[in-house]
C-alpha cells in the first residue's frame, strides 16, 4: 500500500485596504523611499484598521479558500494558524476562526514560528493528512504586524505589513504528486537577535516595560540577514538534492518575503532565474506568516502559473531562529 500524501486543494487571502507607502513613512521617521527600496525592495505595505485582530483576517482568508474549493466549513477536520500576533494569548486564533467560519467539527491550534509560521503549519497539516486520521485541514498564515511595530524605529517600521493567507489540504489521489518532502530547523541561539523583549511570562507587561517600548519587534538586522541568507538557501538547495532535482527542474520558487536581497541570494544558490521566483515584497512588505500563501495565491489564482506536474519549492526563515523548505509537485 503506497503512503498517503497531501495536496494543496485551494488557496485564499485577505489584504487590508489601507496602504502605508514609503512616502508616508518619510513623514513619520528619518528615512526615504530610496533608502527603503535599495535595502529591502519594499515600496508599500497594507495596514489593518485599529480594533480588528488577526482572527478577522484569518477568517476572511479561510472563507475565500473554502469557497474556491466548493467545500463547506462543516467538512473541515482541523485548523492550524501560523501567527505571532494572535488576538490574545488565549483562546487561540484557531478557536476564533473555527467559530467565525462555522467549522463545527474542527479542532485546531496556533503555531508560533515567526516568519516560518506558515511553512511549519503547512507541514504539520500535511502530516495530519498523511496519518489517515484527517481529510480536510485548513492551514492559515496571518499576522497583524502593525500591532507590534514601533513606528518611531526606522530600522523595523519600514519592513512589515499585515495580511492573511490560507490553504486547504486534502489527500492526494495520484501517486508522485502533492507535498513530497520538507526540511525544518530551529536554533534557539538566534533569540537575542530577533524577539519581543516583554509581554510574556518572563517579563510580564508593566508600566516599566511599556515606557521602555519593549512590546515591539526587536531585531539586529545585520545578524539576521547573514543567518537568513545562509540557512534559507541551504535548505532550499538540500531539499532539491535529496529528491534528485536541480533548480532548472523547479517551475516556481516561493520564498519568504523579508528582503529582496535575501530572495535573490537564495535563487542564485538554487540556480534559478528571478523570472521563476514569486516576489511581491514591493507591494506587501514582510507579512510574517502570510508571505508565502500570498505569493501562492498570486501564482495560482491571479497568474495561473502552475500546471499539473510542476515542481514548487517554498522556503522561509524567521525568529527563533526557525527555517525550512517544502517541495511540492502540483496537481
Amino acid at each position: 500500500m503506497r503512503p498517503r500524501r497531501a495536496r494543496i486543494r485551494s488557496v485564499g487571502r485577505f489584504l487590508p485596504e489601507r496602504r502605508l507607502t514609503n512616502r508616508d513613512l518619510e513623514k513619520m521617521v528619518d528615512t526615504s523611499d530610496e533608502w527603503i527600496m535599495t535595502r529591502t525592495g519594499i515600496r508599500e505595505r497594507r495596514i489593518l484598521d485599529p480594533g480588528l485582530g488577526c482572527s478577522y483576517m484569518a477568517i476572511r482568508a479561510a472563507r475565500e479558500c473554502l469557497d474556491r474549493a466548493g467545500v463547506e466549513a462543516s467538512e473541515v477536520d482541523a485548523i492550524i494558524v501560523g501567527t505571532v500576533t494572535p488576538d490574545m494569548f488565549f483562546p487561540s486564533t484557531a478557536c476564533l476562526v473555527q467559530k467565525g467560519i462555522g467549522a463545527d467539527r474542527a479542532w485546531g491550534f496556533d503555531l508560533s514560528a515567526g516568519c516560518s509560521g506558515f511553512v511549519f503549519s503547512l507541514t504539520t497539516g500535511v502530516q495530519m493528512i498523511e496519518s489517515g486520521r484527517y481529510d480536510k485541514v485548513l492551514v492559515i498564515g496571518a499576522d497583524v504586524m502593525s500591532s507590534i511595530i514601533d513606528y518611531t524605529d526606522r530600522n523595523t517600521c519600514v519592513l512589515f505589513g499585515d495580511a492573511a493567507g490560507a490553504v486547504l489540504l486534502e489527500p492526494c489521489e495520484e501517486e508522485g504528486y502533492g507535498v513530497l518532502d520538507f526540511i525544518q530547523r530551529v536554533d534557539g541561539a538566534g533569540e537575542p537577535y530577533l524577539h519581543m523583549k516583554a509581554g510574556g511570562s518572563r517579563k510580564p507587561a508593566s508600566h516599566e516595560t511599556v515606557e521602555a517600548r519593549e512590546h515591539f519587534v526587536y531585531q539586529e538586522g545585520k545578524r539576521v540577514f547573514k543567518f537568513a541568507v545562509t540557512e534559507m538557501a541551504d535548505v532550499s538547495v538540500k531539499i532539491l538534492e535529496r529528491n534528485g532535482l536541480e533548480g532548472k527542474d523547479v517551475k516556481l520558487f516561493i520564498p519568504h518575503q523579508a528582503n529582496l536581497r535575501i530572495i535573490e541570494a537564495c535563487a542564485q544558490r538554487m540556480g534559478m532565474e528571478m523570472d521563476r521566483v514569486v516576489v511581491n515584497i514591493e507591494r506587501y512588505a514582510n507579512t510574517t506568516g502570510a508571505t508565502i500563501p500570498l505569493c501562492l495565491y498570486e501564482a495560482v489564482v491571479e497568474k495561473n502559473a502552475l500546471e499539473k506536474g510542476d515542481y514548487l519549492v517554498m522556503s522561509a526563515f524567521g525568529a527563533g531562529f526557525t527555517w525550512g523548505s517544502v517541495l511540492v509537485r502540483w496537481i
